[in-house]
């Protein structure tokens, strides 16, 4: 493969905010005279205004940036004494312990994360398996690194009480040589959360064919009410052959620090460790400081944010379904819907450029998470309440105009 074509596998065009920078000024000129005017809303990202960083996190950075040297230059995993606090964290939650030392480390964001689980997991050739539709970063970084994507089902919409996983095609992935496996769990894009049966199973084959197993759990703390979660390194299989992704950048709004955290198999850690000391050096010193705050946020503060969001969450179902040819399964956690839109008299592709210019609405197309979620759009709904739900009443305004 060539430099241009593993390049070419990168496209950036949706990726968050892009498409609002690149072309802000038309939209605002467009806006002031639109029939569809109001308040523009980017669903591509959440906004940090609305749903503010958990309360002392500025403090606490403060406090790293006047320790000085000691905190910026940290090792390349991290501050021991923050590994080591945040691994105590994470034993608890995850219900497994958490070797500081060896088996974690601190990344430049769970993007950072992800990029160096996938570079010390997959060579030229090397089969992966993803799920469609999952978390878009997964399939281009594989194909950057020259691995085989081998797709996995996830029949989301008409799973209700699991994820909707295949496991004959996760089976026969294994059977084919495929030695990772890399999910969202909640989902990304469609919110949903995999059953205890469902992670069970996932252990027993990547066991049973010695897969590493990567899971990104960025969101297993915006849990809605009723719904249970089931850690997979909790589980049966071998601690060498699972990493788990986290971070405080989505559900405690702390997305501008960068940080994020992967924990699990020591050999792999210890590889993104020799590959962070080369592409990052480290998290950013000061900033890791803000992980002492992470899970410890004020009584309540937690349970508060899932109700707003919860209440957004709903109010933008009840839009959406009340559209005829909108369909949209109800996201079990974390802060995005996946609606899939009727048949319309333009491309879904163009579709989600009206919306930006005609009506100040920026979504991610589904073709980003799978190819098969051509006429489905990905919405981030951690906005303000009202301003959200009236950008989704212009986006099935638009929905009715374009209407085939």
């Amino acid at each position: 493969m060539s430099i241009q074509e593993k390049f070419s596998r990168l496209g950036t065009d949706n990726a968050p905010g892009q498409e609002v920078r690149q072309e802000a000024s038309a939209i605002a000129t467009l806006l002031r005279g639109a029939a569809l005017a109001g308040r523009p809303v980017d669903f591509s990202h959440g906004d940090v205004d609305a749903h503010e960083p958990t309360p002392g996190a500025f403090d606490v950075f403060s406090a790293g940036v006047a320790a000085g040297g000691r905190q910026a230059y940290t090792e390349y995993r991290g501050d021991f004494g923050i590994r080591e606090l945040v691994a105590l964290r994470l034993a608890e939650f995850t219900g497994a312990p958490v070797d500081a030392r060896d088996g974690l480390i601190i990344t430049p964001g769970t993007q950072g994360a992800l990029f160096l689980s996938i570079a010390c997991t997959t060579a030229r050739g090397d089969k992966v398996a993803i799920m469609q539709p999952d978390y878009f970063a997964n399939r281009k970084l594989v194909e950057f690194f020259e691995g085989t994507v081998v797709p996995i089902r996830l029949d989301y919409a008409g799973s209700e009480g699991r994820a909707g996983i295949d496991l004959e095609q996760l089976q026969a992935a294994f059977t084919a040589g495929a030695k990772v496996f890399l999910f969202s769990n909640p989902n990304n894009p469609a919110g949903v959360v995999y059953s205890a049966n469902e992670i069970a199973a996932i252990a027993e084959l990547a066991g049973r064919h010695g897969a590493t197993v990567i899971v990104d759990q960025l969101y297993s703390r915006l849990l809605y009410p009723g719904m249970a979660y089931t850690h997979l390194r909790a589980g049966s299989l071998d601690p060498e052959n699972v990493v788990t992704i986290m971070g405080p950048s989505k559900t405690e709004s702390l997305s501008g620090y960068r940080l994020g955290v992967a924990f699990g198999s020591r050999a792999i850690i210890n590889r993104m460790e020799k590959l962070q000391a080369i592409v990052s050096l480290r998290a950013g010193g000061y900033s890791q400081a803000v992980l002492r705050t992470w899970f410890d946020e004020p009584a309540g503060w937690m349970q508060e944010r899932i109700r707003r969001h919860q209440a957004i969450r709903d109010d933008l179902l009840a839009v959406l379904r009340a559209t005829p040819g909108v369909s949209v399964r109800t996201p079990d956690a974390g802060s995005y819907v996946f609606p899939a839109l009727p048949d319309l008299a333009v491309s879904h592709a163009d579709f989600v450029r009206i919306l930006r210019l005609q009506a100040g609405v920026t979504v991610t197309p589904g073709t980003e998470f799978s190819p098969h979620a051509g006429n489905s759009i990905r919405l981030n709904f951690s906005q303000d309440h009202e301003a959200a739900v009236q950008a989704v009443e212009r986006l099935v305004a638009l929905v009715e105009r374009y209407r085939a």
